[in-house]
């Protein structure tokens, strides 16, 4: 079993913000297998199907990005998952906008969200999938900057990167991380 949450901020005001692109490339997945993520259970929105005879998980935490590790944790104990079987998508301001890197593991870097999980899981041993942002501009605080919306000519190069990510899921799932990283990372 894997469990493949996204990242993101719960509600309107913040569905289409650079923080909640996690949300929306996990949105992306879920539309592809036909899964529904819409059940309120361990602090998230998940949904269940399979993969390639895997079963999978999708969350959504609900927690606010900087609590979500309290998520994740319930989540892998509940379902007794590998540290190295949790998928987490998320954005990164140290990447160009449309950019992917996957990962096996590393560390939090700027990311609270990262930070709460990797404390919470007391490891830093998953597979991730980074989505760049960007940087903000001179002048912004950093906290405006992720939770605005993107500008419109960030729009294709961000799809066209939620659909590496989803398919970088898939591979990690299929062929491993190893092989995820070598097609979709770029």
């Amino acid at each position: 079993m894997y469990i493949i949450a996204g990242l993101g901020n719960p509600g309107l005001r913040y569905a289409n913000s650079r923080h909640n692109i996690g949300f929306i490339a996990l949105d992306m997945l879920a539309d592809k297998l036909g899964i529904e993520v819409k059940k309120a259970k361990h602090k998230a929105l998940i949904g269940e199907g399979f993969y390639q005879g895997e079963k999978i998980l999708l969350a959504k935490p609900q927690t606010y990005m900087n609590l979500s590790g309290e998520s994740i944790l319930d989540l892998r104990n509940w379902y007794k998952v590998k540290d190295s079987r949790i998928i987490i998508i998320y954005d990164d301001i140290d990447l160009d906008v449309g950019v992917v890197r996957i990962r096996p593991s590393g560390s939090a870097g700027t990311h609270n969200g990262m930070k709460s999980i990797i404390y919470q899981l007391n490891s830093q041993d998953f597979p991730r999938v980074r989505l760049g942002i960007g940087r903000p501009p001179e002048g912004w605080d950093l906290k405006d900057y992720v939770l605005s919306t993107f500008k419109d000519e960030e729009i294709p190069p961000l799809k066209e990167a939620c659909q590496r990510a989803v398919e970088g899921v898939e591979l990690i799932i299929s062929k491993g991380v190893n092989y995820a990283m070598s097609r979709c990372n770029g």
